[in-house]
């Protein structure tokens, strides 16, 4: 698969999982791809040797999306050899689960922080350079969480549920630049998050999917691949929805 021929992508929280998958896949249609992660630099590295094999070029760029200030010089070195941004991928995110009245503040605080204002801050970084080259995609990685809410995760919904608004607002206000906004909101996938699941858990996450599976990290990287492509250039402002059926919007 080919299309993103001398594009270069940044995935947030690329080191493994969902940010994984999209790393490779991105590197299959051709991109050039950053890697960010924030402290696993042994699974960063798994993750570039996946994009070299591919015959894509695979840049590491350490630093932390919750803090503004770590994203602008993080993408300024990953950028230094004259590069620009041509895909952002917006996939870094935590969990600070706990029933609202017995959360405590610096665990909502956090949640919003990564979740939310990490994909403000390198949206914000991104967007100038894009808007003059008139060429650009946008994607961000929000939940069902966010479409359904979900008991003991007030903090987490809130943030993908903002994401959702957000991507609906850039997308308008870049419409006009050749840069399209949107969103993929993946349902439960197996990942390390849900294999430490207790097995009643997940049996009950099953019964709540129509298809009756989780999805895989692939099944997300599809739809951002889709996205990321020429083929979808006149999609924006949307959210798909990659779930197995579990939420119908």
């Amino acid at each position: 698969m080919t299309g993103l021929n001398g594009k270069t992508a940044l995935v947030t929280g690329g080191s493994r999982g969902i940010g994984r998958a999209v790393c490779v896949r991105l590197a299959a249609a051709g991109a050039r791809v950053i890697i960010n992660y924030a402290g696993n630099q042994a699974a960063a590295e798994e993750t570039a040797a996946a994009v070299r094999d591919l015959g894509s070029e695979a840049v590491l760029a350490r630093f932390d999306v919750a803090d503004s200030a770590q994203v602008q010089e993080g993408i300024k070195q990953a950028t230094a050899d004259g590069s620009q941004i041509d895909i952002l991928v917006n996939n870094a995110g935590i969990t600070r689960d706990g029933l609202l009245a017995t959360m405590k503040e610096e665990d909502w605080d956090l949640v919003l922080r990564t979740n939310l204002k990490g994909a403000y801050s390198c949206m914000k970084a991104v967007c100038r350079p894009m808007m003059k080259k008139r060429w650009g995609r946008i994607i961000t990685v929000t939940s069902v969480i966010g479409a359904t809410g979900n008991a003991g995760q007030a903090n987490y919904a809130a943030a993908k549920a903002g994401l959702v608004g957000l991507t609906k607002s850039l997308a308008r206000e870049l419409a006009t630049r050749g840069i399209t906004v949107n969103a993929v909101a993946p349902g439960y996938i197996d990942t390390d998050m849900t294999r430490g699941l207790p097995e009643q858990v997940k049996a009950k996450i099953l019964g709540e999917i129509p298809m009756q599976s989780l999805g895989t990290p692939e099944d997300v990287a599809g739809a951002v691949g889709y996205l990321a492509s020429e083929e979808a250039r006149y999609v924006t402002g949307q959210v798909i929805h990659v779930n197995g059926g579990m939420f119908m919007g």
